[in-house]
């Protein structure tokens, strides 16, 4: 898992790791950083990815948005 700090959001970049793993990936670091909230989950341009990002924070009821393409923050869980 891939995680930086930057102007105090934590970040999870999902480049590098694959479809199959990239929901747990996600749903993982969700979890371990909500106390941390607002994250931000850096996708790169892969639609693919993206929807795959959505879809894993949708099953935890978590509240994101996309303030630009390729990038999804959760909001809240």
């Amino acid at each position: 898992m891939k995680v930086s700090k930057e102007r105090g959001i934590l970040h999870l970049d999902l480049h590098g790791i694959s479809h199959l793993d990239a929901g747990i990936e996600v749903q993982d670091f969700c979890f371990r950083y909500q106390d941390q909230l607002p994250l931000n989950i850096i996708c790169g341009n892969s639609t693919q990815m993206i929807k795959i990002a959505k879809e894993a924070l949708i099953s935890i009821d978590a509240k994101c948005d996309e303030p630009r393409y390729g990038i999804v923050r959760v909001l809240k869980l």
